[in-house]
């Protein structure tokens, strides 16, 4: 594990999954915690107005073995994000984050994510409203930049405003979004990646800790930014490949527990599933997440077809798992791919 000697993490987020809509359910969660233990994970973003006024309960719901979890919100209104950190303290979440990363259509409507960039005071107004009203870190996720607002200079005074409003952590996603002409789907992966100005911002603002987020697919390359930053966050590579995730509690958290096989992470979501279906729900709300587990391996494809078709069926059951796992190789040492 490499040692930071200029860098600080009091939040110990040295490796997270990123937030992502429709993908981080308690579900998903749940799953990953089978696979590492220590990894910080987020819930997918929940607007201020829909945790104030809609099914709160829901939105705050997890399961104990979750922790550590961060709650992302959405928001723009300083009063209503303060109000809805305190629900996300008292319900026990480990931190809350915004959203300034976002460029859906959806968050461009409501006034949130990405495009506050172009307003950064007011997400600075919303860090100093939620860290006078809870003792759990506050922390911001964004884009290096915004359409044409893109230079450094842009970038630097974001941080500065968000640092001196109290922010716990900054979390950089290393590419710029454009609010129009592209998808979200394009905006993770056509404007380039420029890891060089996350390292220059961590340089200038080393009390300020920082994670970086884009393109990180392997635990190597994770690894190496370390030397740049605080924290490592991965993204979809988590959810495309769930056992890239396997090995993070050794070689980030100093954690010597045995690494468990594939089969003994499907093994251990049984009773899981079991709960799930006991209650009315449906198996292909939990094995949607898991139908990357074997990724490039022997079976592995077989263990996708069989899970999304079989599994589809309102009766699917754990016989469905069983007869997947007979596809795949029966030989698992529990070494990441």
């Amino acid at each position: 594990m490499p040692q930071i000697s200029t860098r600080h993490n009091p939040s110990g987020a040295r490796l997270s999954v990123a937030p992502m809509m429709d993908w981080t359910t308690p579900a998903q969660r749940y799953f990953m915690r089978r696979i590492t233990r220590h990894a910080l994970l987020y819930t997918e973003m929940v607007t201020s107005a829909a945790l104030i006024h809609g099914d709160t309960a829901r939105f705050l719901a997890y399961h104990d073995d979750e922790h550590p979890l961060a709650l992302q919100l959405g928001g723009s209104e300083p009063a209503d994000m303060a109000h809805c950190a305190e629900l996300a303290e008292s319900a026990g979440f480990d931190e809350v984050d915004i959203n300034v990363g976002c460029p859906s259509d959806r968050v461009q409507n409501g006034a949130f994510g990405a495009c506050m960039m172009a307003d950064p005071q007011r997400i600075a107004d919303c860090v100093s409203a939620m860290k006078a009203r809870v003792a759990i870190p506050v922390t911001v996720k964004t884009r290096i930049g915004i359409d044409h607002q893109d230079s450094y200079e842009f970038l630097a005074d974001f941080a500065a405003r968000v640092r001196t409003a109290g922010a716990d952590r900054l979390i950089v996603h290393a590419r710029k979004a454009w609010l129009s002409g592209l998808s979200p789907k394009e905006n993770r992966e056509v404007p380039p990646l420029d890891y060089d100005r996350v390292y220059r911002l961590a340089t200038d603002f080393n009390d300020l800790p920082m994670s970086i987020n884009g393109g990180i697919v392997d635990l190597d390359t994770a690894e190496a930014q370390l030397e740049h930053l605080d924290g490592v966050m991965i993204g979809r590579e988590a959810y495309r490949n769930p056992y890239v995730m396997a090995d993070v509690d050794r070689r980030f958290f100093g954690d010597a527990t045995p690494i468990p096989s594939r089969r003994e992470v499907v093994e251990s979501m049984y009773d899981y599933i079991g709960r799930h279906l006991a209650t009315g729900g449906a198996l292909k709300q939990v094995t949607r997440h898991m139908l990357g587990l074997f990724h490039g391996q022997p079976g592995g494809r077989a263990w996708r077809r069989i899970l999304s078709e079989q599994g589809s069926r309102d009766d699917a059951g754990l016989e469905v798992l069983e007869a997947a796992l007979e596809r795949v190789a029966p030989a698992d040492t529990g070494v990441p791919a």
